[in-house]
């Protein structure tokens, strides 16, 4: 028997933001500080099996949360993420974006961003 779907059976406390069509929470295992998940509520797992609506709701949620983390943290930058299939990093099966905080001095050298991904693709400026 598989285990069920984390994002189907989030607790409500971990809510910190809702509309019709998905919901926002703090990253269980964050990256930084502030790393928030925009995940639908519709079982799915990929951005590009939603509808345009959910889309938009979706997009409504993460420049919400942005608005949210400058308030509380005032980080310098964000990296926006989806991992959409396995061979991409997908781990949990239920589409969710990834809204990452970045702060000068987190990384050395932070060019490249999601790049990094592939390493040996990363640095195209050299």
């Amino acid at each position: 028997m598989s285990k069920p779907c984390p994002f189907c059976t989030l607790p409500a406390e971990r809510i910190i933001d809702s509309n019709e069509f998905g919901v926002t929470i703090r990253d269980g295992y964050p990256v930084s500080q502030g790393h928030t998940l925009v995940i639908p509520k519709r079982h799915i797992g990929s951005w590009f099996e939603i509808k345009s609506d959910e889309q938009l709701a979706l997009l409504d949620l993460l420049a919400r949360a942005k608005t949210v983390l400058q308030d509380e943290f005032n980080p310098d930058g964000y990296n926006i993420g989806i991992n959409d299939g396995a061979s991409a990093g997908q781990t949990v099966p239920h589409l969710h974006m990834h809204l990452i905080p970045r702060y000068i001095g987190d990384l050395q050298d932070p060019r490249g961003g999601v790049r990094w991904i592939i390493p040996e693709k990363a640095k195209y400026w050299e």
